[in-house]
């Protein structure tokens, strides 16, 4: 039997009519009825649900690589590509293809990785000298070289890898998950967004947007410096108690607005400044790392408790999990590797690399120790990959790629010291076990319990879904 949505949103109007009738008819019992009613209904939107199977997961947490980090520099070793370097990629592989910045009658040459590869751990995973502690616990992650997406500029790109769609307005992976399975933490959000590197990530906010789900789903960003999120400590001057008084008069305020209105979004407000409020404690003792050992910090490079990098946004996504949020998506950016002084594959992408490599490889242990690993999956990619050609002649960099790239899977019930699907010599698209983004979410999705094809929403008499109209598939057979 197909369990019903977490919130029936095919109601909305039925329910905007009724209220409107028991308020205007000035019913004072219905008014009553009608206002725990609706916190109840808040409750439950919230609160952990009943998954459609048996979960192999309870939370994620995504390191994504915004900007499309090479796999031919990481992962994919391709001696033909050292042998044929600065020769034109043979016509069949570009004929009718489409690139962000060349179209397909331009035959750039191959370009050579920039870098040494050797095989590590009993998988005998190829992993390049640029990620030697992620080298390290190779036998710990599961590989899939195969991944391929539709989009191939940063921003639609990105929306399509967190939304299923190159649209605006649909709701983000975190988003559906939130609210298809709730959360178990009463004092933080269940979707919680870090972010490290120079700038944020192309698209913004809709990254972890709600879409056509109600706005208490969409991800929280919490800020490496200052207060965690922005106006959440109590101003100077202001008193416990006068606080309080405020927030109690504002949510009756909000509370008659919403008997009045109907409003679904009015009781996502109330819940709003209830979850702050509880925060307020919660989120500074959150970002404290004074009770993290020496040893915690020395494993994932951190040499300040309150610098803010990649390595620290790690470290408090154990935290955030250990506390019982669903979904943590760290971004970080600057991976975009063209060519030039600033972004190329010589200088820069290794210091990228230094940036996550050791924290990447510490969250996988520290998950391991705290006995997380279990039941956290961690995603670690970006939005495309690059190509087997130089961008320009004599280039450093490489062009957005969509028709293979590398994403690695730990923890949750995924097989561990696998490499999933086949490229061609180039590594220009996939000969065996192709991946396409909508089969990646599906896969998560199965795996925290939830059927991709039954966790949907109606609006506006469409329905909605993570992956989309097309066919999605579970990987099968990267799960233990």
């Amino acid at each position: 039997m197909q369990r019903p949505c977490p919130a029936d949103l095919d109601q909305a109007g039925l329910a905007f009519n009724r209220r409107h009738l028991l308020g205007h008819l000035g019913i004072g019992l219905g008014a009553m009825a009608l206002q725990q009613l609706e916190a109840a209904s808040q409750a439950r939107a919230m609160a952990p649900k009943s998954p459609h199977h048996q979960a192999r997961a309870t939370n994620v947490i995504y390191l994504f690589m915004a900007g499309g980090p090479s796999q031919l520099e990481l992962f994919e070793h391709k001696p033909e590509l050292v042998r044929l370097n600065g020769k034109p990629i043979p016509e069949s592989y570009t004929k009718g293809k489409r690139f962000a910045f060349m179209d397909s009658s331009h035959r750039s040459q191959l370009l050579a990785p920039k870098t040494k590869f050797r095989q590590y751990g009993q998988s005998g995973a190829w992993v390049s000298e640029y990620l030697p502690h992620t080298a390290g616990i190779i036998d710990e992650l599961t590989l899939v070289s195969t991944c391929r997406t539709e989009l191939f500029n940063h921003a639609p790109a990105k929306l399509y890898m967190n939304t299923g769609s190159g649209l605006f307005g649909r709701p983000s992976m975190g988003s559906w998950i939130t609210y298809g399975l709730g959360s178990a933490c009463e004092n933080l959000p269940g979707f919680v967004v870090l972010q490290s590197g120079p700038r944020g990530p192309r698209g913004g906010a809709v990254l972890w947007g709600s879409g056509v789900l109600p706005t208490s789903f969409q991800g929280v960003p919490l800020r490496s410096q200052g207060d965690p999120i922005v106006n959440l400590s109590t101003p100077k001057g202001i008193e416990t108690d006068q606080q309080e008084r405020v927030i109690d008069r504002v949510k009756a305020i909000n509370q008659l607005r919403l008997e009045q209105s109907g409003d679904g979004e009015i009781a996502t407000r109330i819940q709003a400044y209830e979850m702050a409020h509880a925060m307020q404690s919660s989120a500074p003792e959150l970002m404290d790392l004074s009770r993290e050992s020496q040893a915690t910090l020395d494993l994932y490079g951190i040499k300040e408790r309150s610098e803010a990098s990649f390595a620290r946004n790690c470290l408090l996504a154990r935290r955030l999990v250990q506390r019982g949020v669903r979904f943590v998506q760290l971004y970080d950016t600057n991976w975009d590797h063209h060519g030039g002084p600033t972004e190329n594959l010589e200088t820069h992408l290794p210091q990228k690399c230094r940036d996550i490599d050791r924290a990447c490889a510490a969250l996988i242990k520290d998950l391991k120790a705290h006995g997380l690993l279990e039941n956290t999956i961690v995603v670690w990619g970006g939005e495309f990959g690059r190509t087997p050609m130089g961008e320009l002649r004599e280039s450093t960099g490489r062009n957005h790629h969509i028709d293979a790239f590398t994403m690695w899977f730990a923890g949750g019930g995924f097989k561990p010291g696998i490499v999933h699907g086949q490229t061609d010599v180039f590594g220009f698209g996939a000969v065996e076990n192709g991946v396409h983004v909508h089969d990646i979410h599906a896969t998560l999705l199965h795996q925290l319990g939830l059927d991709h094809e039954r966790l949907t929403v109606r609006s506006q008499g469409l329905d909605f879904r993570l992956t989309g109209v097309d066919p999605a598939r579970v990987i099968k057979p990267i799960l233990a």
